[in-house]
């Protein structure tokens, strides 16, 4: 099993993304198959259960009132909305349901009504996660009580790119609710998105930010920039296919035994370019048309992707072995069942 490593330094990470891409992608696929099950991947649902109204004034959301074409506000879910939502991810194949909220800061009173959504995903068999803005250490610590297994806070960037994306908050904040949400038991989700006019140095140093934590986050999602009509980065150049793929590997090197998720953007890869992601060990993917207000690959389409690659969706195998378990004559349900979970 390859060691856990908190110490990396940029000469380091920078020396790996110079190493020749086949080199670099057997080293990362080897890192890969040694920590985590081949050919399998976890996939999760992410719903937006309060969207736009933001007052953050990040480059590349649409939820922002600074966006020249913000998203109007919309009111926090209901609970039925949100089991309807939930239910319908679980029998799709996702293992974790994602909740977020366009909060710069959620109130105690939005935390109650959030441990109750969390509540029912629990209820459902699935893990949870939400994102909802800055924490306070107090905050983090009722999540926890309430159960909640991952808390989602990007740091997006280098610490030193970070005020050229947002100047709301600072990066500090950022670590300042990671550590609160470590403390507190839950697990930790942050990644950063590739394409905010950053340099290779800025993607190594995001990297070594999240490596060196004391503890690796359980979950990395690597984004690829969405351009969202309105948003300040809209016309940013986009990011080249083989330096995301890189990014992709050298995350997997420098974090062994963390998910790495393709995150925004899979919808403008061709299958090729995330079968290579694959390889080079992303094996968790968000599902679903929508991620928050961006678009995503279908449902439909991630399964022949994964039928196509010889994939395997994580727990899919734990699933049908309890139906199987089940002791009921109903065989035209199980068959529906089985042509849900299997079409992969």
């Amino acid at each position: 099993m390859s060691s856990i490593k908190n110490n990396w330094t940029l000469p380091e990470v920078l020396n790996l993304f110079e190493k020749s891409f086949n080199e670099l992608l057997f080293e990362a696929h080897e890192t890969h198959i040694k920590n985590h099950n081949k050919d399998t991947v976890q996939v999760c649902t992410l719903l937006s259960v309060k969207t736009g109204g933001c007052p953050e004034d990040c480059g590349y959301c649409s939820q922002s009132i600074h966006s020249d074409e913000p998203i109007e506000a919309t009111p926090l879910m209901s609970l039925d909305e949100v089991r309807e939502k939930a239910t319908m991810a679980r029998d799709q194949g996702s293992t974790r349901f994602c909740m977020g909220a366009a909060w710069r800061r959620p109130s105690n009173k939005n935390i109650d009504r959030v441990i109750k959504m969390i509540e029912v995903v629990h209820e459902l068999g699935m893990e949870s996660c939400v994102t909802l803005g800055m924490l306070s250490q107090d905050q983090a610590e009722r999540l926890s009580k309430s159960g909640l297994n991952y808390y989602n806070h990007n740091l997006d960037t280098s610490r030193e790119h970070y005020a050229k994306v947002i100047s709301t908050r600072n990066y500090q904040d950022r670590l300042n609710t990671i550590r609160y949400v470590r403390e507190s038991g839950i697990k930790v989700c942050s990644g950063g998105i590739l394409g905010l006019g950053e340099s290779r140095e800025d993607r190594a140093k995001l990297l070594i930010e999240l490596a060196n934590l004391e503890q690796h986050p359980e979950s990395v999602p690597i984004n690829m920039l969405v351009h969202m009509e309105g948003t300040r980065l809209y016309d940013n150049e986009k990011v080249d296919e083989l330096e995301f793929i890189r990014t992709i590997a050298i995350s997997r090197i420098m974090m062994p035994k963390t998910y790495v998720r393709l995150s925004a953007g899979r919808e403008s890869m061709a299958d090729s370019m995330q079968a290579l992601c694959f390889y080079a060990g992303a094996n968790s993917v968000f599902y679903g048309e929508e991620l928050l207000t961006a678009p995503n690959v279908t449902v439909e389409k991630d399964r022949a992707l994964f039928n196509k690659l010889g994939m395997n969706i994580e727990g899919q195998e734990s699933q049908i072995d309890e139906l199987n378990k089940i002791k009921t004559p109903d065989v035209e349900k199980k068959q529906d069942f089985y042509n849900l979970k299997l079409i992969n």
